[in-house]
């Protein structure tokens, strides 16, 4: 049995304005890995992903500009020029709950577009 949760660059990092955002995102990783210690043995995997920015409806309708606009300007925050396809996402939970990542669990991942690298 595996879980993912959903945490955040944020949970990794800090931002400016975004201090109970980033404090909720660091909480999903401690519970992440505390929980993942509480359930190893009985085989369950716990992980959390630690994304950037995420082409959803969300993103491009909160940012307070055109949808296209906040495409643009939340994947110039990332070092590989874009934001994720949720399709891109969605394969990483896939490979995090199949077999293939069975020796995994208490990680907090990244798939961010390199905005934890710095």
């Amino acid at each position: 049995m595996a879980i993912v949760n959903n945490a955040s660059a944020l949970a990794v990092t800090g931002g400016a304005a975004m201090a109970s955002y980033s404090a909720g995102k660091h909480g999903v990783v401690g519970l992440t890995r505390s929980a993942a210690l509480d359930t190893a043995a009985a085989g369950i995997r716990i992980n959390a992903l630690v994304t950037g920015g995420v082409d959803t409806p969300l993103l491009r309708g909160n940012m307070g500009m055109p949808p296209e606009e906040a495409v643009r300007v939340a994947g110039a925050l990332h070092p590989i020029g874009r934001i994720a396809q949720p399709e891109e996402i969605g394969a990483f939970v896939a490979f995090l709950l199949s077999d293939k990542a069975r020796f995994i669990t208490g990680a907090a991942l990244a798939i961010d577009g390199g905005m934890t690298a710095a």
